[in-house]
């Protein structure tokens, strides 16, 4: 799917600081026009790229190359990583020398997902750097609950100061680059069986109630076999997967343009009642839907856009 980041024209990209934390993150399968790149600073994140499983923790630099389909299919709770996007004419603008020309290319094709383990002092570099130019974006709750950009509502992202940002934009991105080419690039891909990658694709893709043995018929596989191969390649079990895709869909319902109900948006996410419902969304965020989702709330992360809520 390709995503419309939605960055205005006066921006040469965003960044923001994602934290699991906060707010759970968009766990759909998609590209964008725009090159993205994630710095690690606290727990793991998990990616499904060209049909293998990649996943980074402290310390890892990682680039997600336009137009490449990308998957996070996983984070830790404790997970907090930086997502900075460069438009294309950035790019263009700073990738004309030998030394930076590789940023022009699509690594993607070869590598899965370029990445870096860091040495401590390049780490703490790039992790100042993209702190310092946080400075006048939005606050860090509304950041989360829009993905950075605001995939399904009219949040759009703002910085007090567009020319500061954009040079700092222009600054990370080459110092990331010189960074990356003098790091190590370990391979930690798991190559995805082809069951578990239709798994993926058939529980992203359909709300429908369907079981188990139903799933695994169409994945090519049995029941006991599937479950045990998702587990292991994507680093979750598929209940838990599966709760994830649907507590997105509740959110992009319940913030939809239609308004609708968190019992309304539940039951149109694919949860089987308002009971379960309720069970994993206190697993993912430590409080009822109705505690988080009620106007003034201390769980600011999640309030919708509109600031309206159901008792």
């Amino acid at each position: 799917m390709l995503e419309n980041l939605k960055i205005a024209p006066r921006y040469h990209g965003l960044l923001y600081l994602a934290e699991s934390a906060r707010n759970l993150p968009s766990i759909k399968s998609h590209r964008h026009l725009e090159l993205e790149l994630n710095l690690v600073v606290q727990g793991t994140i998990s990616y499904v790229v060209s049909g293998r499983r990649f996943t980074f923790k402290r310390g890892a630099l990682l680039w997600l190359f336009p137009s490449q389909e990308h998957q996070l299919v996983d984070c830790s709770r404790d997970a907090k990583f930086y997502v900075a996007v460069f438009k294309r004419m950035l790019i263009g603008r700073v990738a004309g020398s030998a030394d930076y020309r590789g940023l022009r290319g699509n690594k993607a094709i070869a590598h899965g997902v370029l990445h870096a383990w860091l040495r401590p002092e390049s780490f703490d570099l790039i992790r100042k750097t993209m702190q310092a130019l946080l400075e006048g974006a939005p606050d860090p709750d509304v950041l989360n609950r829009e993905a950075g950009f605001g995939a399904k509502s009219d949040f759009r992202f703002h910085h007090d100061d567009p020319e500061g940002l954009n040079a700092g934009l222009q600054h990370l991105l080459l110092l990331c680059w010189r960074c990356q080419r003098d790091a190590q690039s370990p391979g930690n891909a798991v190559r995805l069986h082809p069951a578990v990658a239709n798994a993926l694709n058939f529980l992203s893709e359909s709300v429908d109630h369907e079981d188990l043995d139903d799933l695994a018929r169409r994945c090519g596989a049995s029941s006991a076999h599937l479950s045990r191969m998702f587990s292991r390649q994507i680093g979750l079990p598929m209940s838990r997967y599966r709760n994830l895709v649907r507590l997105e869909r509740f959110f992009e319902k319940y913030r939809g343009a239609l308004k609708s109900s968190i019992t309304e948006a539940a039951y149109a996410a694919g949860f089987g009642s308002y009971a379960q419902f309720h069970r994993v969304f206190c697993e993912a965020y430590g409080k009822g839907p109705r505690e988080c989702l009620t106007r003034g709330n201390a769980c600011r992360a999640l309030n919708a856009p509109d600031g309206r809520y159901v008792e």
